[in-house]
């Protein structure tokens, strides 16, 4: 029986930030001083200050944005122990698992079993536990991997829970040789090593998989891979591990898809994906409740999906108002200082729990907790077929989870099997309302956001989840190629949402989304166009330099400290904030670089790349992001990790812009520095500011001015620097004309 203990499962906690909510006013009046200034002196100027005068007004605007989704900083802290005081083990509900992979050589099958391993293995009734891992390159690597993984889960989920061990993923428990010193009997010792031994047989056998062309005997559960294309292949489902089995062993279910894929069908991507596991799940287990992960996000504390729980169980207003759990993404063994600044922290810390604040985190696409009855909507009987397909026993389990009923009947029912290839086929969403009204939403390559942003519409709420042990650990991108692909891709699949009906204006006017919540998604949907104005600015200081004129307050005016004390201002501000979240003033300086980087080269080809799909010409791609992380155990020397930091260039048209401006940067200083101006107009010629605004652009340029002097992957192709210097010579021809 439920315990009836009344203390409350989570606590919500509202911070005032006195401080930063004073410095963001004084950053916006120097901004409303700014554009002041430029509108009372427009009659003595030309078209650069009507630039400046535009880009600065799109400056105010979003810091207004940001403002309003900063203001309610809330927080939620969790107490599982509490969860397991009130309710019972067998009442608590079923959870399903998914994990999503799309290419065995861009995302090894090493760290997709850690993912898995670590998801079987978390503090939670097994039975009420099933695994699915969806794999949309068909890879037989993939599933001869699983297979493995599911023997050595058999040894691994009992020795965690027998240990209490915190870490349980296998390539993070086994980092070093060290034995952990808080357990220090002998039977511990031994498992250990047998442990890591195992590991390591488990390591070699996908390594050596891996460098062959045919890794195992295509005979029996693996004939099913024979002699098919990875984009032309049939539903192949396989269970992997299920009590029937005789496999269990205190496992959860585990079940490996590979949906059907046709080249004339639409495959929608990982949206897709998500749809067919939430189909083949909704048949075979259809637990109330589900956890999806990227592979290589593994499950860090194991007591997540209890803290999970405290929140969306925490009392019968959050079952009515509170759509999903997000936790925030956090990666392992970042490199110093995050020299690519793609590891965010400030921004889940400051405008995650800002946006809490209003009604609900943004759901990011990894490391969420989602009620199946709210991806499903709300429905009439009448609504179900149409809604949800042809298929009769998916529309019962659709009924049945409506009702928050759940019944889980054997996988290894022929009914069940059958009906499970019938809904992950490719042609089964025709004439239904998957990616439309139900399931993860279709129309952007950033299927995450966009899904998020349909259940905000619907009036849900969301909760970002933050337990001191953070909850999953991912790999972030290094490099340049590899980050900026990911940045192009989130500022395309953004922009998709924001030129589209689904604009979350439109969701204030005609749905349930608050104003407030409107803006905080125009703050993150309009990355892609912030490269407009933020390109143009930084050719501004160059453009006063070259043709000798101003674009910045002059010495003698009072104005003059404005620009000033705005960029003091601002910087002490986000600095202040780097180190509140525990981070160094390198790793500001290491995210401001690499926001003017990104700005310049990924979020401009996003909106290139929108430009050309609304015009007809393309169709936008999901680009799978390469995982870099290796599965070895050891770790790597100082060295090691000095050239991982370093950034690297391809021949991407991506790198022209940043090269450009910096190559315009150069020209103009050392046009100042050897006397090289024409004469300046009525003597207000271009002065310090517009000469420390050229210096900091350069500063923030330093990884591409390495890069005109490097090599190898670590040098700017020839082909981009001749490109880049050709449209800087273009520049300045026109400006001198």
């Amino acid at each position: 029986m439920a315990n009836s203990n009344s203390s409350p499962l989570y606590e919500r906690l509202e911070h005032k930030n006195t401080m930063h909510k004073v410095m963001e006013f004084i950053i916006l009046f120097l901004l409303l001083s700014l554009l002041v200034y430029r509108l009372l002196s427009f009659s003595n100027h030309g078209f650069a200050w009507l630039v400046a005068f535009l880009c600065e007004l799109w400056f105010t605007l979003y810091w207004v944005i940001t403002i309003s989704s900063k203001w309610s900083f809330v927080e939620y802290k969790t107490y599982p122990d509490r969860l397991l005081q009130r309710v019972a083990e067998h009442e608590l509900p079923p959870v399903d698992m998914f994990v999503t992979t799309a290419d065995s050589e861009l995302e090894p099958p090493i760290i997709t079993l850690n993912t898995v391993l670590s998801l079987l293995a978390v503090d939670y009734p097994t039975d009420k536990l099933a695994c699915y891992v969806s794999d949309d390159g068909c890879s037989p690597l993939t599933f001869y991997s699983l297979v493995e993984a599911s023997k050595f889960a058999e040894l691994w989920v009992p020795f965690c829970k027998k240990y209490n061990v915190q870490v349980r993923a296998p390539f993070r428990y086994f980092n070093n040789d060290a034995i952990p010193s808080s357990k220090n009997s002998g039977e511990f010792k031994q498992e250990w090593k047998t442990m890591k031994d195992e590991y390591m047989k488990l390591n070699r056998k996908i390594e050596d998989a891996v460098g062959k062309s045919i890794p195992f005997d295509l005979s029996e559960d693996f004939s099913l891979f024979s002699n098919i294309e990875r984009n032309n292949h049939p539903t192949i489902i396989k269970v992997v591990l299920d009590k029937e089995e005789g496999h269990s062993n205190g496992l959860p279910r585990l079940v490996y898809i590979s949906r059907e894929k046709r080249p004339k069908h639409p495959h929608h991507s990982k949206a897709g994906a998500m749809n067919v596991l939430t189909r083949v799940s909704g048949l075979m287990t259809n637990a109330p409740l589900m956890l999806n992960v990227d592979c290589d996000m593994f499950a860090n504390n194991p007591s997540v999906v209890l803290h999970a729980m405290c929140i969306l169980l925490g009392s019968n207003e959050n079952q009515n108002e509170i759509a999903f759990a997000q936790f925030p993404q956090i990666f392992y063994d970042g490199l110093k200082d995050d020299p690519f600044g793609n590891q965010m922290a400030v921004i889940w810390k400051y405008l995650g729990h800002g946006i809490q604040g209003i009604q609900g985190v943004f759901y990011a696409g990894t490391g969420c907790f989602h009620r199946r009855q709210v991806i499903y909507g709300k429905l009439g009987n009448q609504e179900l077929l149409k809604t949800f397909g042809n298929s009769k026993e998916l529309t019962n389990s659709a009924a049945d989870a409506l009702r928050g009923e759940t019944k889980c009947p054997s996988m290894l029912l022929k009914s069940i099997e059958a009906a499970a290839y019938q809904v992950a086929s490719c042609e089964y969403e025709y004439g239904t309302n998957w990616g439309r009204k139900v399931g993860w939403m279709y129309g952007s390559t950033t299927e995450d956001i966009l899904t998020g942003l349909s259940i905000h519409n619907r009036g849900w709420k969301s909760i970002i989840c933050t337990p001191d042990q953070p909850a999953f650990l991912g790999c972030t991108p290094t490099g340049g190629p590899a980050s900026m692909t990911q940045q192009k891709r989130w500022a395309t699949g953004l922009l998709e949402v924001l030129l589209s009906k689904n604009c979350p204006i439109f969701g204030t006017v005609f749905a349930h989304l608050q104003f407030r919540q409107c803006l905080a998604y125009l703050w993150i949907f309009t990355w892609g166009l912030r490269s407009l104005p933020e390109t143009c600015y930084a050719a501004l200081p160059a453009y006063s330099i070259i043709t000798n004129t101003h674009i910045f307050p002059k010495g003698q005016e009072l104005a003059y400290y404005i620009p000033i004390a705005l960029f003091v201002t601002t910087n002490i501000y986000n600095i202040s904030q780097y180190i509140q979240s525990g981070l160094s003033i390198r790793a500001w300086w290491n995210n401001q670089k690499m926001g003017r980087i990104t700005a310049m080269s990924a979020w401009l080809f996003g909106v290139f790349g929108i430009v050309l799909k609304l015009s007809g010409i393309s169709e936008t791609v999901f680009e799978v992001t390469k995982k870099d992380q290796s599965s070895s155990t050891e770790k790597g020397t100082e060295e090691e990790d000095t050239e991982a930091g370093r950034f690297t260039f391809d021949k991407s048209p991506m790198f022209v812009p940043p090269t450009t401006v910096l190559l315009l940067h150069l020209t103009a200083l050392a046009s100042a520095l050897f006397g090289l101006q024409p004469p300046a107009h009525d003597g207000l010629g271009s002065g310090r500011l517009e000469v420390a605004g050229s210096v900091c652009l350069v500063l923030c340029l330093w990884p591409f001015l390495k890069g005109l002097f490097g090599s190898g992957k670590y040098g700017i192709p020839l082909s981009t620097i001749f490109k880049s210097a050709g449209l800087t010579l273009m520049f300045c021809t026109l400006c001198r004309s």
